[in-house]
């Protein structure tokens, strides 16, 4: 049992300094005579030997110096150099670059532009700062290009200018190894402060105005739809009043035609306007009126 355990120690430990110590370093120790390289996606390696360039591996993936570069790979790594070049697309802003329009308004022009390396020898040995110098040559050239256009083309032909400007640098970076993609001019604003102030008070105003013109308008539609409606009732009211009489001498005329309804109808028309009136009303029993009249005189005397 001990002797088991002892032995599976041994080749745990084995195991470790083979995989985590050895492997590591023999690998290093392949790279570093010059026996393989790995390129990986997006990348470029140059490789420099007493001052020239001997090979470019732009390939991803695993290659052989020997095979690639002949019998001066087996010591480039020792003598010479190796670059590696990000060669993925790249991405960059200028903002509020200073730009007068034809009018004489101070104008700021945001650019955007893509760029990407095209020839990593270019790249290296061309231009000790090929970024910097596309950058300023995007700036030149967008000053230079988009100078003295007029205001109203300036606010509105975004895709023209964004050709423009492209067209011009395109030549001048290539040549550096550097070549520029896509350019689109982002943002076009004010610089000066006093301007953007009057063109907000400019703008305030002229809001009002169309908030002050829709009211009154609104009011104007209000009025002519109530006058219209009171008209109509109106009208209404006053065919109601006329149509009255009419109606009711028809009733009455309806009604006469037998004089017994007729005289029960006056009847009772007379007697709801007495109860209307509020009157003291004094009822007399049937009989003979007189003696009644003589009783009520002997009362009082």
């Amino acid at each position: 049992m001990t002797d088991d355990v002892i032995g599976f120690v041994v080749a745990s430990g084995v195991f470790f300094l083979f995989f985590f110590i050895a492997e590591p370093m023999f690998r290093f120790a392949c790279r570093l005579l010059g026996l393989y390289a790995i390129v990986e996606e997006g990348t470029c390696h140059v490789y420099v030997l007493f001052g020239k360039v001997i090979g470019v591996l732009d390939e991803p993936g695993l290659h052989i110096l020997l095979k690639a570069l002949g019998p001066k790979g087996l010591f480039v790594r020792v003598l010479g150099k190796r670059y590696v070049i990000d060669m993925r697309l790249d991405q960059q802003y200028l903002r509020s670059l200073p730009v007068n329009s034809e009018e004489g308004a101070p104008m700021g022009i945001g650019v955007w532009y893509e760029m990407y390396v095209s020839d990593p020898v270019d790249f290296l040995f061309k231009n000790t700062d090929p970024r910097g110098s596309l950058s300023a040559n995007v700036s030149s050239s967008a000053v230079r290009t988009l100078s003295n256009m007029p205001l109203a083309d300036m606010l509105e032909t975004r895709h023209t200018m964004s050709r423009s400007v492209r067209a011009d640098v395109s030549p001048k970076s290539h040549a550096w190894g550097y070549k520029l993609g896509s350019v689109y001019i982002r943002k076009v604003h004010f610089r000066d402060g006093g301007m953007i102030r009057q063109i907000e008070e400019k703008v305030v105003n002229r809001l009002r105005q169309v908030t002050s013109a829709i009211q009154q308008d609104g009011a104007n539609r209000v009025d002519i739809i109530t006058s219209s409606a009171q008209r109509q009732a109106a009208v209404a009211f006053a065919q109601a009043t006329a149509m009255r009489p009419k109606v009711v001498g028809e009733a009455l005329e309806e009604i006469c035609q037998d004089a017994e309804v007729a005289d029960l109808m006056f009847e009772l028309l007379e007697v709801e306007n007495l109860l209307r009136s509020g009157a003291a009303v004094t009822l007399v029993p049937p009989g003979d009126r007189g003696q009644l009249l003589t009783q009520l005189i002997a009362s009082k005397g």
